[in-house]
């Protein structure tokens, strides 16, 4: 009879959890916030085109997939939010999200009981997360949120199952939770590497347990072995199979050109399908008298460029620009030429070499690539990097030394595969792409300078992309494709480094550690700038949709009645720990005397006046009461997360008015 009570309830909070998720899901029928990324993302598996993004690929794919089954044919744009899809089959990719994170009220609620083996807080904190908007809101859209949420609470209720059958080693369900585990863990990093603190907490958990299983004296060294040798195979050699699988699937979709190439390396863009090296035919190696692009390996770190402008007055030498470009241009052409000026064009072709000195020729303007002691535009510790000379006729800073990393004397530069540095042999620096936007004068293309500081970073290494030399033999690209390791560990670096670059934006609203559990929101509008393309973390309070009165509004925004009572209880839990601590340390033993102590400090003298069972019928009520005020204020705070139109709350006559409970909260 316990048992089927148990099963109703866990059926009831998951039904309740669909309705509230699923409830208005198509509206509003327009791009809103982050879908406009997501939304994109999975159009671009659907359409088989490759790009970038700073996270592992799991939740992109799912959300692809989910669209793909439910006929959305990838054609949508999801070009900014507000943007309506109209005929577009947007539904399916939104019921997915909504899906895992309505499996996030039952997970909650299992885990809970199995940590405490109370049903009265399984069911609290089923319905915390039942009645609190922000989890809805975040459910409801095209986001990663609700994905990878499914996959930690995935992995810590696997956890704890396995736990729980720890004395039946290596039966069916003992197996079956290990491996779940696993699973999870790698669902949880395939879809956002924060997934990674989940797989620190197993990480400990499963410390733990060996180390128990350790001073066992009822288990052999042989059958510790057995334990030791069952969680490295499901907890790291199944988790790294299936990640690795993802990238596989990954790659193997994503085999057209795309927006996201030029954060990659030439070799990697050779294997996409529409990118002009795909194919392609070319010289290895290069020699004097090829016509060569070279290319920074920084993520997004463009082509060595130059123009016939000029840096302007006040910028270092009044001499032709030389700058990085992202984009294909007939201006990222050089030409590799011999020191002595006057090279006799008709020599046969000779191979420039590891270590050799040379000069490169600008195609378009005739003008040597040239350094000298002017600093940067912009990186001012670096000397300046121009365009001098006419019909390559220069003077010795226009030399520069090549080397090949991890190279020696004599070893050839080969395109795509070697990355090289290019050293200025007058003044010793090295050839730097800084990253960083030059003026208008510059046409906002990437600063160029030559770094005195040797350090090996991706800023100061390049390799040779195009290469035309009709005095030397042409191979296909196909066999300087990079491995599939190769392109895994390549994809991983561009993704760390594109997590590091991320910084906010001039304009871009942030929120600081200290908002997020008293739900502030510090984000007035600014003027000039459109409050849809503000971007904040969603516990400060974010518009998802709609700015005026005449829109269809959604805010995240946690429900505040539940994030305070959160906030509460963890204050007064570390309260408790303190106290408890004290009398521990006053020698209060056993532990049975600590709990009457902490019972008795939190009812006071209270339950002097009553009776076991009225101290139990107070607690019933209590908690009852805990459930009706959540449900209450999320019928309050309710059109936050469904959507609302009228008023805004700073009007009097809007039915939100009561509600503004802070000043900052603009909804």
């Amino acid at each position: 009879m316990a048992a089927l009570a148990r099963t109703g309830l866990l059926l009831l909070v998951t039904a309740l959890s669909f309705l509230s998720r699923f409830y208005r899901l198509s509206e509003p029928g327009h791009v809103c916030w982050d879908e406009t990324h997501f939304g994109k993302m999975g159009s671009y598996y659907i359409n088989q085109t490759f790009f970038f993004d700073v996270h592992p690929p799991l939740g992109k794919m799912l959300i692809g997939l989910a669209g793909y089954l439910t006929g959305y044919d990838g054609s949508f744009p999801f070009k900014k939010p507000g943007d309506k899809y109209e005929q577009h089959h947007y539904y399916g990719m939104r019921a997915l999200c909504a899906i895992l994170g309505s499996c996030l009220v039952p997970f909650a609620y299992l885990i809970v009981r199995e940590l405490t083996g109370s049903l009265t807080a399984a069911l609290l904190a089923a319905t915390v997360l039942i009645f609190d908007t922000g989890c809805i809101t975040i459910s409801q859209y095209i986001l990663l949120d609700p994905i990878l949420m499914f996959f930690i609470l995935g992995a810590v209720l696997s956890m704890l199952k396995f736990n729980a059958v720890k004395d039946r080693p290596f039966s069916l369900s003992w197996w079956q939770w290990l491996m779940l585990t696993g699973v999870n863990l790698a669902g949880a990093l395939g879809v956002k590497f924060v997934g990674i603190f989940v797989i620190l907490l197993v990480g400990i958990n499963t410390a733990c347990d060996l180390w128990r299983l350790l001073g066992a004296l009822d288990v052999s060294l042989v059958e510790f072995g057995k334990h030791l040798l069952a969680r490295i195979v499901c907890l790291i050699f199944l988790p790294l199979v299936f990640y690795t699988t993802l990238f596989g699937i990954h790659f193997l979709i994503l085999n057209k050109s795309g927006p996201g190439d030029g954060f990659f390396s030439s070799a990697f863009q050779s294997r996409l399908i529409g990118n002009n090296l795909h194919n392609a035919s070319m010289p290895e190696h290069i020699a004097y008298g090829s016509v060569i692009t070279v290319k920074n390996v920084r993520t997004a770190g463009g082509y060595l460029h130059s123009h016939w402008h000029l840096y302007p007055e006040g910028v270092g030498a009044r001499q032709q620009q030389v700058t990085a470009y992202l984009h294909k241009d007939n201006n990222n052409l050089w030409i590799v030429r011999k020191p002595e000026h006057n090279p006799d064009l008709d020599d046969p072709a000779q191979h420039v070499r590891h270590g050799d000195v040379f000069r490169l020729e600008h195609k378009e303007t005739s003008r040597n690539m040239h350094s000298h002691h002017h600093e940067a535009p912009l990186t001012k510790k670096h000397f300046q990097v121009t365009g001098y000379g006419i019909n390559g006729t220069g003077d010795s800073n226009d030399l520069w030394r090549i080397e090949v990393v991890g190279g020696q004397n004599g070893d050839l530069i080969k395109v795509l595969r070697s990355k090289i540095r290019l050293i200025h042999v007058a003044t010793g620096c090295i050839l730097y792409s800084s990253g960083k936007s030059l003026p208008k004068w510059g046409w906002e293309q990437v600063e160029v300078s030559c770094s005195p500081y040797l350090k090996e970073t991706p800023n100061s290494l390049w390799n040779i992309e195009d290469h035309v030399n009709a005095k030397l033999p042409n191979i296909s690209l196909e066999v300087l494709k990079p491995s599939f390791p190769e392109i895994l560990l390549e994809s991983h670096v561009v993704m760390i480094r594109g997590n590091s670059g991320l910084k906010p934006k001039d304009n871009e609203v942030t929120s600081k550690p200290w908002h997020w559990p008293i739900n502030y929101q510090d984000n007035p509008l600014i003027p000039g700038i459109n409050p849809m393309n503000l971007r904040c973390t969603a516990s400060k309070g974010l518009r998802f949709s709609g700015v005026n009165e005449t829109e269809y509004r959604v805010y995240l925004l946690g429900n505040p009645v539940i994030w305070w009572l959160n906030l509460s209880s963890l204050i007064l839990y570390m309260l408790l720990l303190c106290i408890t601590a004290i009398y521990l340390q006053r020698g209060c033993q056993p532990i049975h005397r600590v709990k009457a102590i902490t019972w008795h400090i939190l009812l006071q003298s209270f339950d002097l006046l009553l009776s076991h069972q009225a101290a139990q019928r107070v607690y019933a009520g209590g908690m009852m009461s805990l459930v009706l005020v959540c449900a209450y204020s999320f019928y309050l705070f309710h059109p936050l997360s469904y959507g609302m139109i009228g008023p805004l709350a700073h009007d009097p006559q809007s039915p939100m008015a009561g509600l503004r409970w802070m000043e900052s909260w603009e909804f």
